[in-house]
């Protein structure tokens, strides 16, 4: 027997009828206050219920079409050396870099980014202005491997000066601003003339932009856009790609070991903000934030500030992080990356550098 009290004992006899009656929903519904907003009327997991839903909601994806994969080639080697900080990534050979851009291209990645390793440095980085020089072999090697694949070239000098900073050292010993936009626009006329699709200044020097794009349209270029790594900065974030590019710091008596004074302050967003809108002003066509996780931020103004295509750069170190995180068992490379990647895209950028750019359109692919 029952202990609960009998409700309809205590209730007039019309209203303990319609309790001991089955209710329809259309009688249901007049108990209800239609007009009432809140909870639970309001329930976000309506749209989670299952993965056709969750599918149809979805406000970003990922496809192969977003990723640039960076790639590094060595010259006169004769194999491709694996680069430790960087688990799974090669230094390739000038042979052996065709294959990898062959390989890109049939996961889908429409583009690759190429950084030489030279062996041939000086102190104002001639190497990359020479017609010959190893920028213009990589650039043709790559569009031969794959003609339909956007070749961008690295606009920059620490790859190919003997010190390692972005341009020549004046007798201040810092990197000689206008003398570099000088050099960089001649290295521009190099990488256009070997056949790329894409240039992209990473040096930050001020005026860079508009030096290229004068000197591409007066040489019959204009067809090439520029991709301003607009917003870059300082970071601690690059260390595997100073030992994959053979660019490091602090191997020359009187010569900064940092590049503070031309790469951002990581505290200064609105500045920014302010040095990516005057690359857009001096007539780039895509602006980068670099690095990229760390500055989601930056990107997600930016993205409210501009209408141009914006990039994101996942660096060597945000992705040896996830690498080295997921061979000691704290987590799964693959998911985290595609997550990290998501997050690009939901911040605003169109397209996404990644070192992880072939294996990401592999999983995508094969989902």
């Amino acid at each position: 027997m029952s202990d609960k009290p009998d409700l309809k004992a205590f209730l007039p006899a019309d209203l303990a009828k319609n309790l001991s009656e089955p209710k329809s929903h259309a009688e249901l519904m007049k108990h209800k206050r239609l007009t009432d907003n809140a909870f639970p009327h309001v329930r976000m997991r309506r749209l989670r219920q299952n993965a056709a839903i969750r599918d149809m909601v979805r406000e970003n994806n990922l496809s192969p079409d977003d990723f640039i994969y960076p790639l590094f080639i060595e010259e006169n080697t004769s194999e491709r050396s694996e680069i430790k900080s960087l688990p799974g990534i090669y230094r390739e050979t000038e042979k052996s870099m065709g294959a990898v851009v062959k390989e890109a291209a049939r996961e889908g990645v429409r583009g690759v980014m190429v950084f030489g390793v030279s062996h041939h440095k000086d102190h104002t980085g001639s190497d990359s202005m020479d017609p010959n020089g190893l920028l213009a072999r990589m650039i043709d090697r790559a569009k031969q491997a794959s003609p339909e694949t956007a070749v961008i070239a690295d606009l920059c000098f620490c790859e190919y000066t003997d010190h390692g900073h972005c341009g020549p050292i004046n007798e201040r010993g810092d990197v000689d601003n206008d003398k570099t936009i000088e050099n960089i626009a001649m290295q521009a006329e190099v990488a256009a003339e070997a056949g790329a699709d894409i240039v992209a200044p990473s040096g930050m020097m001020d005026g860079q932009v508009s030096v290229i794009r004068h000197a591409l349209d007066v040489t019959g270029f204009t067809h090439i856009p520029v991709m301003a790594y607009a917003a870059k900065f300082a970071s601690n974030f690059y260390g595997p790609f100073r030992d994959a590019a053979g660019c490091s710091l602090g191997h020359v008596e009187n010569v900064p070991k940092h590049r503070k004074t031309y790469q951002m302050d990581p505290a200064n967003g609105r500045e920014a903000i302010r040095d990516a809108l005057m690359d857009e002003a001096e007539g780039a066509d895509i602006l980068m934030v670099k690095p990229g996780m760390a500055y989601l931020d930056i990107l997600k103004e930016l993205r409210q500030k501009t209408d141009l295509p914006l990039a994101a750069y996942q660096v060597s170190g945000e992705y040896a992080m996830m690498k080295f995180a997921a061979q000691a068992g704290a987590l799964n490379f693959q998911d985290v990356m595609l997550e990290s990647l998501m997050a690009f895209k939901r911040a605003g950028a169109d397209m996404v550098l990644s070192y992880s750019a072939i294996e990401a359109a592999r999983w995508i692919k094969n989902a």
